[in-house]
C-alpha cells in the first residue's frame, strides 16, 4: 500500500490532516536536516496507523516536502 504525504516541518505540533484515501498533510516539529523529520514522520504516522516503524519505508521524496511512503507488512 503506498501513501502520499506533504510534510510541514518545524511546526509548532505534531499534527497528521487526512486528504482523502492515502493523502495526508503532517506536521512535525523537527527541522529538515539529518533526517530528523523523516524520523519523526514515520514514528507519528505508524503510530496514527497502527503499524510499526519498521514497515514504513520512504520510496520517493526523502530530500522533498512531498513524499511516497509504502507500508510493507
Amino acid at each position: 500500500m503506498k501513501i502520499h504525504v506533504k510534510v510541514k516541518p518545524n511546526s509548532s505540533e505534531q499534527k497528521i490532516v487526512n486528504f482523502g484515501e492515502f493523502r495526508y498533510l503532517v506536521y512535525v516539529k523537527s527541522p529538515a536536516e539529518d533526517d530528523k523529520a523523516n524520523i519523526e514522520l514515520i514514528n507519528l504516522l505508524s503510530k496514527h496507523l497502527g503499524v510499526p516503524p519498521k514497515s514504513l519505508h520512504i520510496i520517493f521524496g526523502r530530500t522533498s516536502h512531498d513524499k511516497i511512503l509504502e507500508i510493507k507488512y
